[in-house]
């Protein structure tokens, strides 16, 4: 079968050719590739993040920010109301004088209220329109580090030149018009380097829906494209129905699916109950489940075979699935996957797996907080 043809009928989305992508692992070696990218921009900025909150890294990019504003390079930044409400106003306020055009993304007070619950939860950066970045990484000190005591969370960002640069820009560019009210036409520059990568690149949008969005479409065909294997890491996973349905199913005909997710630390416990309602289910299928137990695990990559990557800022869960704005990226390239494999043996070497016949004896409290907590799915 060709994953290719069958993911380009099915989302209606080309692949491009020619793209190079760098796996960027940690906030170690994330955030001085997003700032070194910054700092060589010469035109313009384009700067869309779910989450900014504060630590050191947070001033870092708003002075970065703002020094290439001041010495007359476009910069615009949209930050999601929500997501980015803890930031400290000094930033925005340093930022705006220097001439960066920051707006806010859907704010809370508005009266389309029923918008209020659906976000922008895309990160991405782009700079002179040749290169972007994209993954799961906010602008906090959480991300900082390697990932190497519980203060430092686990993630994984793209740096991302080529072709798929305009796919991205347009993910952006739909979140500015919303926000800013303003269409003004661009072209994205063209790559001028001489040399091209061998990565090819599907860029999938998403956008809140009262239907799901193609973020749907786009995990089932992962999943049953699979001959071999289906691993998912996600910092989130609240599968419906059907993503049951076909975890088990292909776990039962001999591939090999597995499921990282965070254990005791993670931000936000109630996702850890969520996710654990289907955890019966899909051990007495024979996937394998882990906790990740160093940190707080953030990064969003589904593993196919030997040749398919799927990451980007959607979570295994209902919200991105219906409620929010994501980006993914669909990756057909063996060097990248085999990588990234790397990434998740190492980070199954420092988890724990959920053994079924011990799930099976968890405790009456455990099961009837699951059952109380089936009413919030839809929301998380």
């Amino acid at each position: 079968m060709d994953s290719q043809k069958v993911l380009e009928q099915t989302i209606g989305i080309p692949f491009s050719e020619g793209n190079s992508v760098s796996v960027l692992k940690n906030g170690d070696r994330i955030f001085p590739a997003m700032l070194g990218a910054i700092k060589e921009a010469t035109s313009s900025i384009d700067f869309l993040t779910f989450v900014y909150w504060k630590g050191d890294i947070a001033t870092e990019f708003a002075k970065a920010l703002s020094k290439k504003a001041q010495n007359g390079v476009t910069v615009r930044v949209l930050l999601d109301a929500y997501g980015a409400l803890p930031m400290e106003q000094k930033l925005v306020d340093m930022m705006s004088e220097s001439g960066v055009n920051v707006i806010w993304f859907r704010p809370l007070i508005r009266w389309k209220i029923w918008k209020t619950d659906n976000r922008t939860h895309r990160k991405i950066l782009i700079c002179d329109d040749k290169v972007a970045f994209t993954g799961g990484v906010g602008i906090a000190e959480e991300w900082e580090g390697d990932a190497r005591n519980p203060s430092e969370w686990r993630d994984t960002h793209f740096k991302i030149t080529g072709p798929a640069v305009s796919g991205i820009k347009s993910a952006f560019i739909e979140n500015w018009i919303e926000a800013n009210d303003n269409l003004n036409l661009e072209v994205v520059g063209e790559d001028q380097s001489e040399e091209k990568g061998a990565t090819l690149i599907q860029t999938v949008r998403t956008s809140s829906s009262v239907r799901w969005s193609d973020i749907v479409l786009l995990y089932q065909s992962l999943i049953k494209l699979a001959k071999k294997r289906i691993w998912i890491c996600t910092a989130y996973f609240n599968p419906d129905r059907a993503m049951i349905d076909l975890l088990t199913s292909a776990s039962e005909s001999g591939i090999d699916v597995r499921i990282l997710i965070p254990g005791n630390h993670t931000d936000q416990p109630v996702t850890k109950v969520i996710a654990e309602d289907s955890f019966e289910e899909l051990l007495g299928a024979g996937v394998q489940v882990f906790y990740y137990t160093k940190t707080m695990l953030h990064a969003k990559i589904i593993l196919v075979d030997d040749e398919l990557s799927c990451v980007g800022s959607g979570n295994f869960n209902q919200r991105s699935m219906l409620k929010d704005d994501e980006i993914n990226l669909v990756l057909i390239d063996e060097k990248i996957n085999k990588e990234l494999s790397g990434h998740y043996e190492e980070d199954l070497s420092n988890s724990e797996k959920v053994l079924p016949r011990r799930w099976k004896k968890r405790s009456i409290f455990r099961r009837a907080t699951e059952g109380f907590m089936r009413i919030f799915k839809q929301e998380l």
